[in-house]
């Protein structure tokens, strides 16, 4: 980074000097280093303006994502290191390792990846429908007081999300207030069955009603025209919903919902603030629990388990997971394609 650094300010130097000679070769007089200087509160102050949050992301974004690619290709870890035995390169062998090399590491990362897949399809679409019919309910003509119920839906949000799921996972307790007031001992986050049903029931509480929203305030804008041109034609509800409610609906919501599922793949707090991953499993490879996902395993790869080698994979295979399939979904969405169509 220091080579570039200094090979850009070499570039801006022999382009700075061939200015001033064309400047002489004018007739005219060059700009001396005070009054250059001066430029930078002037015509160029933009770059004055823009050095520092460059150099700042540079320094905390880009840095640490080199990094992080860069470990990937060698054995460091807690055996090596510079405060132990040095590290050196080895190439693909760690994604060797997690793919088909090592049968514990790719055993553990297939197990992983799958609740992962399967966690983030269960806690979009759960809220993406759940959200829906909770908006159309709400939006019924014939429903009184619509802004009580959705501010009662609403009030879930007003808490800090990290305080109502440490809440739940008090409630949810092997010993908790659940369980104490059914008079039973049913293993919310201790059982894995259980823990992967309870994390997904939560999400719902916390992420139905910002769909519920979004969904209200386009129910608000579908033109009221449409439906009665379409009960004129003799359309009954059903048919009003899936052809012109459903569409709209569709179209506006395609890229928020890409992106929660993008989300809920690296959704950290749900998990490790109810579980931390837990329960545990005997044949699962440093460290990882039933209920991990990607993230959260990363997590306790580097925080405990001091695998960064490891750690650095899985980021990559999460990056390239979320971002080829984010880019190919929204690129096929009716909201890229026909961009003007409900405009």
């Amino acid at each position: 980074m220091v080579s570039i650094a200094f090979f850009v300010i070499y570039i801006a130097n022999t382009k700075s000097a061939f200015a001033t000679m064309e400047t002489i070769k004018e007739g005219k007089r060059p700009l001396s280093f005070v009054d250059e200087m001066k430029t930078f509160l002037d015509e160029r102050y933009h770059i004055t303006l823009l050095t520092l949050p460059i150099l700042l992301l540079m320094v905390f974004n880009i840095l640490p994502i080199i990094f992080t690619v860069f470990m990937a290709f060698t054995n460091y870890d807690k055996d090596h290191n510079a405060f132990n035995r040095l590290y050196w390169w080895v190439g693909f062998q760690n994604f060797a390792d997690v793919f088909y090399n090592n049968a514990e590491k790719s055993y553990t990362f297939g197990k992983v990846l799958l609740w992962t897949l399967v966690w983030a399809v269960f806690a979009t679409f759960s809220n993406y429908i759940l959200g829906i019919v909770l908006a159309l309910l709400i939006n019924k003509k014939d429903i009184k007081a619509k802004g009580f119920w959705r501010t009662m839906f609403v009030i879930t949000s007003a808490v800090p999300q990290f305080v109502t799921l440490l809440v739940m996972r008090l409630l949810l307790d092997d010993k908790g207030i659940v369980n104490a007031i059914l008079h039973t001992n049913i293993p919310f986050l201790s059982q894995t069955g259980w823990a992967r049903v309870s994390v997904i029931v939560v999400n719902m509480w916390i992420g139905i009603p910002y769909t519920m929203l979004s969904v209200s305030g386009i129910l608000m804008n579908i033109p009221e025209d449409l439906y009665e041109s379409a009960r004129i034609d003799g359309a009954n509800a059903v048919q009003q919903f899936t052809k012109i409610t459903l569409p709209y609906i569709s179209f506006v919501m395609t890229p928020y919902l890409i992106s929660t599922f993008v989300g809920n793949i690296n959704n950290f707090n749900v998990i490790y603030f109810l579980t931390q991953g837990k329960p545990g499993a005997v044949d699962y490879h440093s460290g990882a629990g039933t209920t991990d996902l990607l993230v959260t395993w990363l997590y306790t790869l580097t925080v405990s388990e001091a695998d960064y080698k490891l750690a650095s994979v899985i980021g990559i295979i999460v990056f390239v997971l979320c971002a080829t399939g984010s880019l190919i979904t929204f690129n096929m969405s009716k909201a890229t394609k026909n961009e003007e169509e409900f405009s």
